[in-house]
């Protein structure tokens, strides 16, 4: 009977210890890691655009906005949930994000071989989204939320079948995969920012 108490099983049987220095070197740590690679994705986003030529880069130029199977940008209403639901939906994409990364690095490596710069970043990429997702489930552990297991198998199955429909739908979506990345980096960035003491309310 006496070896429940102090477990994790009953948090409150001793309240002399504090959780909270703990998950605020936690947060403080993943949302310096999400801010680093916000940068990193805007750098990626503009390396690749810079490497597939006409029409890409030009004023005016809108790409169609091709679905990703298992993938979606943050929804408009994203910031109005609440906290920890916002960091699993991030952790989710997160999980999503480098296995899509990678199918677009292999079809990079065939249409651009010589671009190494960008072949680098795309494989640094779906790593550090692999990190910074395994952050952000860490955060969720030390807040007591359930974390959501990766499904990353269909978006691959899709994305690579839309590299295999031609050169132009497959430069497509190596822009909405690295626009996406871009995008849920930075919502993570905002997300972490919110629980950072002395954050925005």
């Amino acid at each position: 009977m006496s070896r429940r108490e102090g477990s994790l099983e009953d948090p409150q049987a001793d309240s002399s210890i504090s959780p909270l220095p703990h998950l605020e070197a936690k947060i403080h740590q993943t949302h310096s890691l999400a801010r680093l690679l916000t940068k990193y994705a805007e750098q990626l986003l503009q390396e690749y655009v810079q490497h597939q030529g006409d029409p890409f880069g030009l004023p005016g130029f809108s790409p169609p906005r091709l679905p990703v199977a298992g993938l979606s940008a943050p929804a408009p209403g994203h910031a109005g949930l609440p906290a920890a639901e916002r960091l699993q939906l991030d952790a989710g994409a997160l999980s999503a994000l480098p296995p899509l990364l990678d199918v677009v690095r292999r079809h990079q490596a065939e249409l651009n071989p010589r671009a190494l710069r960008l072949l680098r970043r795309l494989e640094d990429a779906a790593r550090q989204a692999r990190a910074l997702g395994a952050a952000v489930e860490a955060v969720l552990a030390a807040l007591g939320a359930e974390t959501r297991g990766p499904r990353p198998e269909p978006a691959v199955a899709a994305a690579a079948a839309a590299t295999d429909a031609g050169v132009f739908p497959a430069k497509v979506l190596g822009l909405r995969v690295c626009g996406l990345y871009r995008e849920w980096v930075s919502r993570t960035e905002g997300d972490l920012g919110q629980l950072v003491p002395g954050g925005p309310a």
